[in-house]
């Protein structure tokens, strides 16, 4: 009995040894700086509790319910749902449909999700780096997932930090 039960733990072993991880499993991608550097602006400011309300202020005023808060550790998640059918898709599902290959799932719904964090500036004692990202689920008509991505839009990382610094501004001088 035991020498089976060796037995099995060598063949556990040998076919735990067999599974390699990709060579580039652990790398970053080649637009990651780039896209770091979309998503994160510099803030002088002192009171960070400031930035994180100032964001949250931006965040409501561009139509997303705010879901969680975490002002200890500075992080606020943000999402809303929104249409996602796109006329290309339709069209193409009714040509389909025409030509009698049945029907033919679009997307339907996408739910936007935002990560909105703060931490204090390494370089500069008096201030603090936000950084901001927006992911987006995108279900099809059949209830199913079709698509998971960040999205990479300059003019909505641009909007967002013009907003905020705005907010930032009106935040410190109680206007």
């Amino acid at each position: 009995m035991r020498k089976y039960k060796y037995l099995l733990l060598l063949s556990i072993f040998t076919l735990v040894g067999c599974v390699t991880i990709p060579e580039d499993a652990f790398q970053l991608s080649a637009t990651s700086l780039e896209d770091r550097q979309m998503q994160s602006r510099f803030y002088e400011t002192e009171m960070e509790i400031e930035l994180l309300s100032a964001g949250i202020s931006v965040l409501q005023d561009m139509g997303y319910s705010i879901d969680e808060t975490e002002k200890e550790v500075g992080v606020v998640t943000a999402s809303k749902t929104v249409d996602a059918t796109k006329g290309g898709q339709v069209a193409a599902a009714v040509l389909v449909a025409l030509l009698g290959g049945g029907s033919m799932p679009i997307d339907a719904e996408q739910k936007v999700r935002v990560s909105f964090i703060t931490l204090p500036s390494k370089l500069d004692r008096n201030g603090y780096l936000a950084r901001i990202t927006f992911q987006r689920i995108i279900w099809n008509t059949q209830g199913n997932v079709s698509k998971v991505e960040t999205l990479k839009d300059e003019e909505l990382y641009v909007g967002f930090f013009d907003k905020l610094s705005k907010s930032v501004f009106l935040e410190a001088y109680k206007i």
